[in-house]
């Protein structure tokens, strides 16, 4: 499916229609382009700082986010790439603390594209090429890297030497291809995405892991130790819960105790987990203590469990109403917010819900299913996405609305609402410029 990025910068949307044009447009799989481009490129995937290496199909964004957070609460600088973007291309690519100007961006593309032309990379390659280009030009103290699609065959993956690797919260999602036919993959579909994310491991690297089924664990173990990384899964070399209002954690260099992430939602608190593990089993980076209790509450991550301030979008409903956004679009994202609401909101929800075409509705409506007061479908702006016919039954009333503001200003007037805004981060990102507010 197309990115169908945009920018107000004329040089930057310049590129970007170039790369329309020359991207196949859509999800491309394997390593032979983009390590074709780098090297026409001068390989600066080789020239960046301590590279910090994340996948998994939910959370892999926010332990991102908390890795930073601690990295930079220490005083350091880190260069952070993260896909997609919900407002501007340049959330993509993080300098040394600060998005990619325009200007500098325009030229990345151009060099990239300029030498690239007959490889045909995808936009997703193109734009990694672009961001190690950037990451090697521009000194800081790490670099952190979000997995975009898998691990094993992602355009991240050609970094040879992280200083630690981590696998987030694994489910099914991009099952057409991540689940394609393959001989010697498992035949299983949750133990082959298992198999898949494992591909970032890497000889000598730390490889951090949440709890997960006994045969999803079994498969990650056998490709750790058949490339050489050291296996650290949580619950035995390492773990962490919440009690008595904070996170403890604890490992074999001893126990820490931290605040509870300022991030919405319980999961939250497993992808604090998984960034303070990685940066307490590698030895490139110091951080301390402080800066990883700073980080729990230092950590943004927009989009997800996000809470609208009062802007143009939340002046549409009662000022007593709670909006709420997430780009969540599977069905582990499904379980989490229907938890948080559980635990957080005692009323009903509106929902308003636009999703993809390639993406499955029920994921998100049935595990909220409980809690809904009304459901109003809207389009994903410059995307195929379900129309009204292909949401599944349910008790709450299902409705159609031409854009989420005619969605909210159809609402019954109730006080004291919950509206929650969600199924794509496409989607969240229009809202949030809606409501100018717009991440930095």
């Amino acid at each position: 499916m197309a990115d169908g990025a945009r920018s107000d910068d004329p040089a930057v949307q310049k590129q970007l229609d170039r790369l329309e044009m020359l991207s196949p447009g859509r999800d491309v799989l394997g390593l032979e382009r983009i390590s074709e481009v780098l090297n026409r490129l001068g390989n600066p995937h080789e020239k960046l700082p301590p590279v910090f290496h994340v996948a998994g199909t939910n959370g892999k964004g926010s332990t991102c986010a908390f890795l930073r957070a601690a990295i930079e609460a220490e005083g350091l600088k880190a260069h952070v790439y993260t896909s997609p973007h919900l407002v501007r291309f340049n959330e993509r690519i993080r300098l040394a603390g600060q998005l990619v100007e325009d200007d500098y961006l325009a030229e990345l593309l151009a060099r990239v594209l300029d030498i690239s032309e007959d490889i045909n990379p995808s936009f997703f390659e193109a734009t990694t090429a672009a961001a190690f280009l950037a990451f090697s030009e521009t000194p800081a103290d790490a670099c952190i890297l979000e997995v975009g699609l898998g691990g094993r065959l992602d355009a991240t993956n050609v970094i040879a030497r992280p200083v630690a690797t981590g696998i987030a919260a694994l489910g099914i999602d991009h099952e057409g291809f991540l689940l394609s036919p393959e001989a010697g993959t498992p035949d299983e579909p949750i133990v082959r995405i298992a198999w898949e994310k494992a591909g970032i491991a890497k000889k000598g690297a730390p490889l951090l892991t949440q709890k997960y089924a006994a045969e999803m664990l079994q498969v990650i173990a056998d490709h750790a130790a058949a490339v050489g990384a050291q296996h650290f899964p949580r619950g035995g070399e390492w773990d962490a819960a919440i009690y008595e209002g904070q996170l403890h954690y604890i490992d074999r260099k001893g126990r820490i105790d931290l605040p509870q992430p300022a991030l919405a939602g319980a999961h939250q608190t497993d992808n604090a987990a998984l960034a303070i593990a990685m940066l307490r089993h590698q030895d490139a980076l110091a951080i301390s203590d402080a800066a990883l209790r700073a980080a729990m509450g230092w950590a943004q991550w927009p989009g997800r469990m996000q809470h609208l301030v009062a802007g143009p979008v939340t002046r549409l409903l009662p000022a007593d109403a709670g909006i709420w956004v997430d780009g969540g679009h599977n069905a582990s994202a499904g379980l989490a917010l229907a938890r948080y609401f559980a635990d957080h909101e005692a009323g009903s929800i509106d929902l308003v819900i636009g999703m993809l075409a390639n993406k499955d509705p029920a994921a998100i409506i049935t595990p909220l299913q409980d809690k809904l007061a009304s459901v109003t479908v809207v389009p994903v702006p410059g995307h195929e996405s379900h129309g009204r016919e292909n949401y599944p039954e349910m008790d709450a009333p299902l409705n159609e609305a031409s854009d989420v503001t005619a969605a909210l200003t159809g609402l019954s007037p109730d006080a004291g609402r919950t509206v929650l805004i969600a199924g794509s981060l496409y989607l969240v990102g229009d809202v949030l410029k809606a409501n100018e507010q717009v991440p930095d």
